[in-house]
């Protein structure tokens, strides 16, 4: 159930958002729209399996939406924004099974900067743009070669997802019902102290085990695509 939810906010809500928007908009033949997705919707990591798949899928509805308006000749403008790990309330109140409090995979962002960026999508109607030059990197790995970018993930992706804070047990959820319906929490998360993108003095420290992590990776990739041709050569000779 909790699976479920979490997919129907993250991905069905930019669905029906997006779907209203354009009931009023393609009468007009004018308008923007600014999807908001991630560089997760490129590449999936260990423990966000729900967000990942729901990122993916709304990547799927931007690019087939987008097409049907551009075969309509439509003037409404509709462009995708994807974020880096930003340092918002989400990860304060998000439900979690996990002991050790959550986080967002360095480097982190304040929210200014995407703000930002989706501000300018929605004026400039520019079709796609991927924050971060960390994340474009990773968007390139996801998509020219999708095993080397699992072997990362699975290595690099899961203890930088933690802190060494437990969970509080009174801490908000809002899978279910908003946590600020009595108190505003503004834009920031708890991370502050961490945020700042790609030259943030703890990611820079970071870089040296990311690129043993990353040859590793590579190791483990070109040593499985080594034993398929073995196998596959095998198998040919076989049956020669």
């Amino acid at each position: 159930a909790d699976f479920a939810r979490a997919v129907e906010v993250t991905f069905l809500g930019q669905v029906w958002g997006t779907t209203a928007a354009l009931a009023r908009m393609r009468p007009r033949d004018r308008g923007s729209i600014v999807n908001v997705g991630s560089a997760l919707a490129f590449i999936g990591i260990p423990l966000q399996s729900a967000y990942c798949s729901s990122k993916f899928a709304c990547r799927g509805f931007f690019e087939s939406t987008r097409a049907e308006l551009l075969h309509e000749g439509s003037h409404v403008r509709l462009s995708m924004v994807h974020l880096p790990a930003v340092n918002t309330p989400q990860f304060d109140w998000c439900e979690t099974t996990l002991e050790y409090h959550p986080q967002p995979v360095p480097p982190i962002y304040q929210p200014e900067i995407p703000a930002r960026f989706i501000l300018e999508a929605a004026l400039s109607g520019r079709s796609t743009k991927v924050i971060g030059s960390w994340n474009k990197m990773l968007v390139v790995a996801g998509r020219l070669f999708p095993g080397l970018g699992n072997q990362y993930a699975a290595r690099g992706a899961w203890d930088t997802q933690l802190t060494g804070e437990k969970v509080a047990a009174d801490r908000p959820v809002n899978l279910y019902k908003p946590a600020d319906q009595e108190v505003d929490h503004g834009a920031h998360g708890g991370f502050d102290s961490t945020a700042g993108g790609f030259l943030d003095p703890s990611f820079l420290e970071s870089l040296p085990k990311t690129a043993r992590t990353f040859a590793a990776a590579v190791g483990r990739t070109v040593g499985e695509k080594a034993k398929t041709y073995r196998a596959l050569a095998s198998e040919r000779k076989v049956q020669s």
